[in-house]
């Protein structure tokens, strides 16, 4: 949904109750992780931290959505549970508009082994103007000790501003994958307090 000033409270509140009975709007949930013609992929890692206290400290913002304070993106509501199922919107100011976009989650890591790592995966329903999934992960290297965090995308537009404007989707999104690294690093490295964006 696109707009042309911030949605209101209760307009996302609507929004939100809408976007239950919506489905996925790609075929196979995963492709995240997999892959899938037809779809771009993008991928960044980056070292946040050092060791188990860091570790800790990254997964415990991927629960509070730290990667997302980067001023210009927003989830709703502020308080998501990060666990399957779970819908949620996300708001993003534009150029001069805005965008209401419904998710669910697909899937959640948490695993020890090969190596420690925790994240999830969300989709896009039929209320965004994308198509497919992002996942994010926090990994902790036992040789190294480094923590570092992943962004690994499969996208393709869906609504027809979003394919018109195609270009300048590719750029937000490169831009979010760098503002999102930066914004878990300073979670990571700072005690974390949630930004609200204006």
């Amino acid at each position: 949904m696109f707009l042309l000033t911030r949605p209101t409270p209760a307009a996302i509140a609507r929004f939100l109750d809408g976007s239950r009975t919506q489905t996925f709007t790609y075929a196979t949930p995963g492709i995240s992780e997999t892959g899938a013609p037809g779809f771009a992929h993008d991928e960044i890692v980056a070292v946040i931290g050092r060791g188990d206290a860091a570790f800790a400290r990254a997964r415990e913002a991927l629960r509070q959505w730290a990667h997302f304070d980067v001023g210009w993106v927003e989830v709703h509501p502020r308080e998501a549970a990060v666990e399957s199922g779970a819908n949620f919107a996300i708001l993003i100011r534009h150029l001069g508009f805005w965008s209401l976009n419904g998710c669910r989650i697909v899937s959640t890591i948490e695993a020890r082994e090969p190596a420690q790592r925790a994240g999830f995966a969300y989709g896009t329903l039929g209320t965004h103007a994308e198509c497919g999934e992002e996942q994010f992960m926090v990994t902790l290297d036992a040789a190294t000790g480094d923590v570092s965090y992943r962004l690994r995308a499969a996208s393709r537009p869906r609504a027809l501003l979003a394919r018109a404007g195609y270009p300048i989707a590719r750029l937000l999104q490169a831009r979010f994958r760098r503002d999102s690294a930066a914004a878990i690093a300073r979670a990571v490295s700072d005690p974390y307090t949630p930004q609200h964006s204006a």
